[in-house]
């Protein structure tokens, strides 16, 4: 898929959650393609995806394994990656778990895994990514146009997204007098392929496509634009926005 050039991303410091897989995966790709230095993290081993990355790209990833529940080590890595990359110019807030559950089995350990996964890690990013740009900078943190439809058997999931929401505003208002900007992306549901073999089903497919006006199913290249453009200088005064790319499911303004 072909992308615009953002010159200002050449050699500019990134730092990505949940990197080396589905929609990071194709973030990492994206801005190693625009010249950038990118760190990234996971949990699982990406070594060989860093690898790859540079035999295609021509620029090496920084991949630094780490549970990004784990407070202490997320903010270890960030430190990691701004001595090897100087200061970040953007963080982008992506790994996350859309764990199916009915409302009422809920435990209250799933509860405190799933917050601390898709909410709780949010915001202790946030925190050491404000303390690092003393000059500024864009934090973009993923959410779901799930919190927008009420999407039923993943409540913990869809309780996060809405609340990565109000922080994203949050934390702009607050952030905004030192010249970082924090937006957020609600993506539909894009087919990576831990959704393809967890949930799609040939009649959830159809149905889904069915609330699209676009009628081509996302994939996690079609969201590398748009975080492109919010890293970027281009979007220089934008802040607290959701921008939802989703093929138009949902309507938002």
């Amino acid at each position: 898929m072909t992308q615009a050039t953002y010159h200002d991303l050449k050699d500019a410091s990134v730092f990505i959650t949940g990197g080396g897989s589905g929609i990071g995966a194709a973030l990492t790709e994206g801005f190693l393609r625009q010249g950038a230095r990118v760190a990234f993290v996971g949990r699982s081993d990406y070594s060989e995806f860093a690898q790859r990355m540079e035999q295609q790209t021509g620029q090496t990833p920084l991949f630094l394994q780490c549970d990004v529940t784990d407070t202490p080590s997320l903010q270890a890595a960030m430190d990691q990656a701004t001595e090897a990359h100087g200061p970040f110019k953007a963080v982008i807030n992506n790994a996350a778990n859309d764990m199916r559950m009915a409302a009422d089995a809920v435990t209250e350990a799933q509860w405190h895994e799933m917050i601390d996964i898709n909410l709780k890690q949010y915001f202790f990013a946030c925190q050491k990514a404000a303390a690092l740009m003393s000059e500024g900078g864009s934090i973009i943190n993923f959410s779901s146009i799930s919190y927008i439809m009420g999407g039923a058997g993943m409540s913990p999931y869809v309780t996060s997204n809405a609340g990565i929401t109000g922080m994203t505003r949050a934390l702009a208002r607050e952030w905004g007098p030192k010249g970082l900007r924090v937006n957020a992306i609600a993506p539909g549901w894009v087919l990576t392929e831990n959704q393809m073999a967890k949930w799609a089903t040939p009649e959830s497919l159809a149905d889904f496509l069915d609330l699209q006006c676009l009628k081509r199913h996302l994939t996690p290249e079609d969201i590398v634009g748009t975080a492109l453009f919010l890293a970027s200088d281009a979007s220089a005064m934008m802040t607290s926005q959701v921008l939802v790319v989703d093929a138009g499911v949902v309507v938002t303004g």
